[in-house]
Formats: C-alpha cells, sequence, structure tokens
C-alpha cells in the first residue's frame, strides 16, 4: 500500500528485502549445473526443502506482516471501510491479472506472430506504463497518456498471443495463476479477514486454524466437515497460501498486542512457543502423507516453512527495530520498498539478453562461477530498482 497510509517498519522492509533479492538469486540459479543441491528446489519427489522451497512461503508471511500496518494506517488517515474494501480487490485483481499472464508466458507457441522475447518486453513495459507510481508533479494529460498507451499494448499484445502447439493453439487460457496471482488470492481473503474482524486476534487466529485445517483436508480428507468449502475456496488454492499469510497477520497483531499490554518480552516466548509447535507438528504430519514438499504444498511443508519464518522475523526484529542494524542490508534496500518494481525487472532483461545471443563465460554457467554470476544478477537487480526509485520510476498498487 501507498507510503503515504504507513510509516516504514524496518524490519518488514529488510525481511521483505532479503526474501526478493533471493527470490531472483534461486530463480536464476535454477538450471545452473554444479551449484549445491540445498540452494535449489528439492525435487518434485523428493521428501525434503531447498533454500529456494523456503522463500516464497515468506514473502507471503511477509504479506500477512505488512497488511494490519498499511489498513491502520488507512484508517487513521480517515478512509472508510468500503473504501478500503475497494482497494484491497482492485490491488488482488492486478495482481491475479500479471500471474495469470505470467503463467501464459510458459505456454507461448513459437509460432505466433511476433516472438516469445518481444512479447514478454512488451507485455512487461505496459504493466510499467499502467501502474507506475508517476511523481505528484507529473501533468495529468502525461500520467493518462503514458497510462493509455500501457493500456492500448496490453490489449494489442493480449490480441497477438498465442499458445500451445501448431496441432492445438490456444489463446489466453488459466492452467494455474502464477506467483503474483497466489499472493494475490492470499492477499484478497486475508486483508478482508482482518479488516471487517478489526483485527480481532482471536479471529484472525481462528482464520489462521482454518487455512492449516484447509490444507490437511485437502491432502488428507480427515477433515469431512471441510469438504463443502472447496466449492467456495478453490480459486484460492488448497489452503497453502493463505495459511502463510494469515501466520503474519497473527504474528504482527500478536506484537502489537503485547506492546499494547506492555509486555514486550514475552513476544519472544510466544515466537519461540509457536516455531516449536510448528516444527514438530510438520515433522508429524510428515510421516502420515506426503512428506515435505512445496511442489505438494504439503501440510508439513506449510508447517515448518511457517516455523522458519516465525523465528527469522524474530532474528529481523531483534536486530533491525531493537538493535538498529539496517544498515546490515542498506545494499539491498530497493528490494524491500521497490519490491514489485524488483521482481518485474528480470522479465525484461532476460528476453533482452537472449536476443542478444552474447552468452556467458563458460566459467560462469556452472559450479561456484555460476553461482557467483546468479548473485551478482540478484544484486544488479536491486540496484536498478534502486536507481528507478530514485527516478521515481516504480510500480504500485
Amino acid at each position: 500500500m501507498s507510503s503515504k497510509f504507513k510509516s516504514r517498519i524496518q524490519s518488514i522492509d529488510i525481511f521483505r528485502a532479503v526474501t526478493m533479492f533471493l527470490m531472483i538469486f534461486v530463480n536464476d540459479i535454477d538450471g545452473v549445473p554444479g551449484v549445491p543441491e540445498w540452494i535449489k528446489h528439492a525435487g518434485e519427489r523428493t521428501d525434503g526443502l531447498g533454500l529456494a522451497d523456503i522463500v516464497f512461503p515468506a514473502f507471503l508471511f511477509i504479506v500477512g506482516l505488512s497488511i494490519p500496518h498499511a489498513i491502520q494506517g488507512r484508517l487513521k488517515a480517515g478512509e472508510s471501510k468500503r473504501n478500503i474494501t475497494g482497494y484491497i480487490i482492485s490491488r488482488s485483481a492486478i495482481l491475479i491479472f500479471i500471474g495469470f499472464m505470467h503463467a501464459n508466458m510458459e505456454t507461448y507457441s513459437a509460432d505466433a506472430v511476433i516472438p516469445e522475447t518481444w512479447w514478454e518486453i512488451q507485455i512487461t513495459l505496459s504493466f510499467f506504463l499502467i501502474w507506475m507510481d508517476y511523481p505528484p508533479n507529473t501533468s495529468k494529460a502525461l500520467r493518462y497518456g503514458l497510462r493509455g498507451a500501457g493500456i492500448a499494448l496490453l490489449i494489442v499484445m493480449c490480441a497477438l498471443y498465442k499458445g500451445g502447439t501448431a496441432a492445438a493453439p490456444t489463446w489466453l487460457h488459466f492452467s494455474w495463476w502464477g506467483i503474483l496471482g497466489l499472493i494475490g488470492w492470499a492477499y484478497l481473503l486475508c486483508a478482508l479477514i482482518y479488516l471487517y474482524s478489526e483485527g480481532n486476534l482471536l479471529v484472525l487466529v481462528t482464520a489462521w486454524v482454518f487455512f492449516l485445517l484447509f490444507n490437511l483436508d485437502f491432502h488428507f480428507g480427515w477433515l469431512g466437515f471441510l469438504n463443502g468449502t472447496q466449492n467456495y475456496l478453490g480459486l484460492a488454492g488448497n489452503g497453502a497460501m493463505q495459511a502463510f499469510t494469515a501466520s503474519g497477520l497473527v504474528i504482527s497483531c500478536l506484537y502489537a498486542w503485547f506492546m499494547r499490554n506492555k509486555q514486550p518480552r514475552l513476544i519472544w516466548v510466544a515466537l519461540l512457543l509457536m516455531s516449536l509447535i510448528l516444527f514438530n507438528m510438520g515433522f508429524m504430519v510428515r510421516f502420515f502423507s506426503g512428506g515435505i514438499s512445496k511442489a505438494g504444498d504439503t501440510p508439513a511443508w506449510v508447517m515448518i516453512c511457517t516455523a522458519i519464518n516465525i523465528l527469522a522475523y524474530g532474528a529481523f526484529m531483534f536486530f533491525m527495530d531493537m538493535r538498529g542494524k539496517q544498515n546490515w542490508f542498506s545494499i539491498i534496500k530497493p528490494a524491500g520498498t521497490s519490491t514489485l518494481t524488483c521482481y518485474l525487472l528480470p522479465f525484461l532483461f532476460y528476453p533482452l539478453y537472449q536476443m542478444t545471443n552474447i552468452g556467458y563465460p563458460d566459467f560462469a554457467t556452472h559450479g561456484i562461477g555460476g553461482l557467483i554470476k546468479c548473485l551478482l544478477f540478484a544484486f544488479l537487480m536491486v540496484w536498478l530498482a534502486g536507481r528507478l526509485e530514485k527516478w521515481h520510476i516504480r510500480l504500485r498498487i
């Protein structure tokens, strides 16, 4: 949400920056041979976790952490619940739409009118033109003109899209929601729950438990009374994404509750107990079925990653908010303040790189050299996002 409606929470911003940096890094290293396997995603049939399997849950957890601060900022600024509801729905719809478009990139046809690289560049540019956070001194004519150009470009690219194969061509179609789409669905449900419960901690804990149970029922069918809900919540997935986001909501509100009651030290006890419970529950559920699997969104993966998120946020909260060590991560700070820009920049870089046919030096394509190259690439994307932010070029929805 817009910064004018909330003050920056250093621990959340830096946690988000680290997570975004790691998201770019693990996406880039995914196809690099000869690097430690624990960095990558665990295999689809592997019972285990890699670093890459933890990153997306952390981002969803941070979405939950941020929701109370953003909504309370809008309420204090005098916005009505009706207006905030409209904002939540529109923001979710944009994320879902961009995620849907990204999912369609995966099935782009070689027989389409324009090459995939050009289509990806144009569609990404349209996102920037439409949803750029234009400076206040930008004239209405220029702002509306650029947004209109972005909408026109988006429509043309949608019309030119062709997916599938020559034998079975398709237009834009649903396969999955994409990363941003999953974030959008989780944000929609959890933000509305927070808004209309007025941050009631009991309601938020109940919602979190419900999503965990929903995820259990999806995989194991243990909870017959939840079966009917699948028909209504199917669009939102199997509960895993909402569970991650709801856990962040609960932690954020729990911390606020302890602060209001002048018992800040008890937050550490709560974080430790919750993480221990979730670790143990995750490893117990692991043995029933499904193992620890991001590919399967298994309950063990959800619970163990949530426990890791809680401990990680406790560390960020201690060092950033209480010890003032924000300078430790100043080099990647733009990834926490211009996050969507940072996420979309690779969708411009990769197709441009593919069109040049330059190629990386051999030592940077595998092993330690490849790992270093991916780290440098992640730093480059964050640096570019920071430069664009200084030039007032960033997306904000």
